[in-house]
């Protein structure tokens, strides 16, 4: 295990292997603090368009916004400028998405990629290019596990989170049968697969269906729920599906407990759903950035620079960004890629939201994942699933 620090502004450490990119122009610009200093470029990739992009632009504008607030403090002695790449969250644009990343020079390390199967497919190419991706929300369990030599994950995988489902409804007294329901694609499956383990472990009865991503009619779908005689459901995919599924849902009469994950926890579900999004829970690996003390204020600016409340993952980007340019500050002129990449694994970071550190696989060390309930307009934060299953 690396020796770690606990950094406000990181501490320079000696530059590995790794190859070196991404150096900076000296040309100054953005009107930054730094103006006669380096500019440094952190980019964000994710959906931004698309049938999921309500959830990219959540943690894009967090980006932005901590690169604003940088740029405006003073503190810095270079400029920083923001980058946005689409993938639309999806495997078959990662590629370019990154391409386009890469083949900016000034571009010294990515927040993203945002989705666990664009992630994939994107990692290793910043790996061959030297480039650190620090995702904040890709939760596929087994994406550290590939050897890409720059991918950091800043968020619990969905090992922890699957097992927190299984945890929470193997609680719940007359919960014996379980559906598990995947939406057939990478994250969705993978969190189901984890799930579905923990059920059962605990000796419930698991179901397992599936149901494709932008089915065109979730009628069937939720009739084979309701035929199952379940007492819970979990869902795993996204909300752009889980909208429509769950008012399908109360119209065949299910009346059991109904569970997803990080990927539906956004405001467009509970758009999507109306009134049918009555009695559905959510575990994520983020914190209420409204509900924390530690990131209200952060909420606050969020909401009067982009006219909204952050949403999922909101807060973690901007700490992730935040530690980014905090390594950056520490290492000075020896600013560049490899560099920072090595700096970021070898020290902790405290943000607003937790304390950043990683294994030598890139693994995010802190796996606490937490229970929120659909309420109203929002999300009823209740707290972490330890605490809600053990006392």
């Amino acid at each position: 295990m690396l020796n770690k620090t606990i950094m406000r502004l990181a501490i320079p450490i000696a530059v590995g292997a790794l190859a070196l990119t991404a150096c900076g122009s000296d040309d100054g610009g953005g009107g930054g603090n730094g103006a006669d200093g380096p500019t440094y470029k952190i980019a964000f990739q994710g959906p931004l368009s698309g049938p999921n992009a309500a959830l990219g632009e959540n943690m894009g504008n967090a980006v932005e916004l901590a690169i604003d607030e940088a740029n405006e403090s003073g503190d810095y002695e270079f400029t920083l400028e923001y980058m946005r790449s689409d993938d639309r969250g999806e495997e078959g644009e990662a590629s370019s998405a990154a391409q386009l990343v890469i083949d900016d020079e000034d571009v010294i390390a990515v927040v993203g990629p945002a989705f666990s199967g664009a992630a994939a497919v994107a990692a290793p190419r910043y790996g061959q290019a030297g480039i650190p991706a620090v995702t904040s929300s890709a939760t596929r369990a087994d994406l550290t596990q590939q050897g890409w030599p720059t991918f950091l994950r800043a968020v619990p995988n969905d090992s922890a989170q699957g097992a927190g489902m299984a945890a929470y409804l193997a609680a719940q007294a007359g919960v014996e049968k379980v559906v598990v329901i995947d939406d057939t694609q990478p994250y969705g499956v993978g969190l189901a697969d984890v799930a579905q383990e923990g059920l059962e472990d605990a000796g419930l009865e698991v179901v397992r269906q599936s149901v494709p991503n932008e089915t065109p009619d979730y009628t069937s779908a939720a009739r084979n729920v309701v035929t199952e005689d379940a007492d819970a459901l979990i869902y795993a995919g996204y909300y752009s599906d889980a909208g429509p599924f769950a008012v399908k849902l109360e119209e065949q009469g299910f009346e059991g407990i109904q569970l997803a994950g990080d990927g539906v926890m956004d405001g467009e579900f509970l758009d999507l759903a109306g009134s049918s999004a009555a009695n559905w829970f959510f575990t994520c690996p983020c914190t209420s950035a409204e509900d924390d003390e530690a990131t209200q204020g952060f909420a606050e600016r969020f909401e009067d620079k982009y006219s909204q409340a952050p949403g999922v993952y909101s807060a973690e980007s901007y700490d992730v960004t935040s530690m980014i340019i905090a390594a950056i500050a520490a290492l000075g002129d020896d600013a560049e890629s490899g560099a920072l990449y090595d700096h970021l694994v070898a020290n902790e970071y405290e943000g607003l939201t937790k304390t950043f550190a990683f294994d030598e696989q890139g693994e995010f060390t802190n796996q606490t994942i937490f229970l929120y309930e659909a309420e109203g307009e929002g999300f009823d934060y209740l707290g972490s699933v330890e605490d809600l299953t053990t006392g």
